[in-house]
């Protein structure tokens, strides 16, 4: 049986200068004929299924004789997630001249430094890039549309904690035709940020005709009587989630 050789790995193009809670700093070129450094900053939104990279990127120009101490300041050690790429690392590629030619959208193939940049960040790079939006309450950068609530923009920390908290739609009697039209509608349930508020889901349904997923939906309802209970609508189907019962709505 002829043996595969593994595919060595190919040059990276974007070397990754720092980083943070909420931005990545990244840059293909280190050419010494110019006096500045051309930054790309990409944003990062951190979600319970991981951290997402923004489809924007805001450029910057950095002089070459500062670049350490603009890293230094950009990204200060004060926050948990900072980061910053050897200084040793830098100075070479200066020194050679590194250059090269960034792809439209990156992946964790295009890096020249992977292993600066910790495991969250770096799967990142295997997801498309992501439009942002700002959380509403708490102002943290989430992924655009994933939950809306009011025509508002939230983080999945903040919607889990008001619309499946004490104060969303719960009922105890099982749902009425016109009820399943206005379900909560979200990209997904995270099952830690539930237990913080006492929730559990109790029912997932999903690939099945939409009157066999009501019907689930409500039978569950109907064999736990005096429960409170809240369906949502996700991509796949339908989610039904329950107030512990130590839990008082």
């Amino acid at each position: 049986m002829e043996r595969r050789l593994p595919q060595p790995r190919k040059p990276g193009t974007i070397f990754v200068l720092g980083g943070n809670g909420t931005t990545l700093a990244v840059t293909s070129s280190f050419q010494t004929d110019k006096p500045q450094v051309v930054v790309s900053l990409l944003p990062l939104a951190w979600t319970p299924t991981g951290v997402a990279i923004g489809d924007l990127r805001q450029r910057v120009n950095v002089p070459s004789d500062t670049i350490s101490g603009w890293l230094d300041q950009t990204f200060a050690p004060e926050d948990e997630r900072s980061f910053i790429a050897p200084a040793r690392d830098i100075d070479l590629l200066a020194r050679i001249g590194w250059q090269a030619s960034p792809p439209e959208a990156p992946t964790d193939e295009d890096l020249l430094n992977p292993e600066d940049v910790s495991e969250d960040v770096l799967d990142a790079f295997t997801r498309p890039p992501a439009a942002l939006a700002q959380c509403a309450t708490c102002r943290r950068a989430c992924v655009r549309d994933e939950f809306l609530w009011n025509d508002r923009q939230l983080c999945a920390w903040d919607y889990h904690a008001t619309v499946f908290g004490r104060r969303g739609p719960w009922r105890k009697e099982p749902y009425e035709d016109r009820h399943f039209e206005t379900l909560p509608r979200v990209a997904y349930v995270a099952t830690p940020l539930l237990e913080e508020i006492d929730v559990e889901p109790v029912l997932m349904v999903a690939s099945f005709p939409e009157a066999a997923m009501r019907l689930l939906v409500n039978t569950a309802i109907s064999q736990a009587t005096g429960t409170a209970h809240l369906a949502a609508r996700t991509p796949e189907g339908l989610t039904l989630l329950r107030e512990r019962e130590n839990s008082t709505p």
